[in-house]
């Protein structure tokens, strides 16, 4: 039996779900999205990715800057909604919203909580060093995912960017949401509280943390340029631009910080050194280190900064 939603969500992690439950044959009675914003050179106003994709699907689309006002509070009652369907919205729920729909408000988690509660978790999972993580589907409560488990996948990290853990993990997701709501139809969830024990927050990305410290260890230096690839990037300077890198491996070499150590630009660091595979121009797009190196020259004894 399809089930009456509101989808709430807003990057592109979240469009495999609202693809997934459109596929199912649930009944959207409305898709939530952040209003639309200026990007660009123009910076012209333009539509998310979960707008876009309820456009293309013709449906309803409402894009409120709050939904903190009893007018927008109202308006989602009135849908008389089964349940909702929250993943990376962007807005805290006030409790009207959340009590609203007959069954509840679930939302698509990217940890495994309570580890990595918040805004970015799938960067801090990947730049902590953790060994694996995860989609989970939660109830929600007042509290910033702080509510109960209902299902839950796990997956390795591995040497995986944030790029590549971002597309499994959304996918992944999308199927996991639409089992949950199909074990929901069926009164088969069972939840699952939190504990406190373990509990971190995965705060957004700071502008700062993007540049390189090549006094730390390789490892360390390894997850943040991992947890920041593609997007924002680790950077350092190069010959007095800003060079991204977007994919490098830990391997053997001593030498100051960040003083290239051989022509195929392998960096030393404070505790060994990192081989940089992958770099980003300003301007230009990606491209392999040995591309690079043929018009922009990184001999050995270069530093980076």
């Amino acid at each position: 039996m399809a089930l009456r939603l509101a989808f709430l969500g807003t990057p592109d992690f979240a469009t495999p779900t609202l693809a997934e439950l459109v596929g199912r044959g649930h009944d959207i009675a409305a898709v939530y999205s952040q209003p639309a914003r200026p990007k660009g050179r123009g910076l012209a106003a333009e539509l998310s990715p979960v707008a876009k994709l309820a456009k293309t699907y013709d449906l309803e689309l409402r894009t409120p800057a709050t939904l903190k006002d009893a007018a927008a509070q109202q308006a989602f009652a009135d849908l008389k909604l089964d349940a909702a369907v929250v993943v990376a919205y962007g807005l805290l729920l006030p409790k009207a919203i959340l009590d609203a729909p007959r069954l509840g408000c679930f939302n698509l988690h990217g940890s495994l909580l309570p580890r990595w509660r918040g805004a970015a978790p799938i960067q801090r999972a990947i730049i902590a060093g953790d060994e694996e993580t995860g989609v989970m589907v939660m109830c929600m409560e007042e509290g910033l995912d702080t509510g109960p488990v209902l299902m839950a996948e796990r997956v390795e990290i591995g040497r995986k960017t944030y790029g590549e853990l971002h597309d499994e993990l959304s996918r992944l997701g999308a199927d996991l949401m639409a089992r949950a709501l199909a074990a929901l139809e069926r009164g088969s969830l069972a939840e699952q509280a939190q504990p406190e024990d373990g509990a971190t927050y995965a705060r957004k990305i700071l502008k700062d943390e993007a540049r390189i410290d090549w006094t730390k260890p390789a490892h360390q230096i390894d997850c943040l340029i991992r947890g920041l690839s593609p997007v924002p990037g680790a950077w350092c300077e190069a010959k007095g631009e800003r060079l991204k890198i977007l994919y490098a491996e830990p391997v053997s070499g001593k030498g100051t910080p960040g003083e290239v150590l051989d022509d195929a630009l392998t960096v030393a660091c404070g505790e060994g050194a990192l081989a940089v595979k992958r770099v980003q121009r300003a301007g230009k797009g990606a491209m392999e280190a040995h591309e690079l190196l043929r018009g922009f020259a990184l001999p050995k004894g270069t530093r980076l900064g």
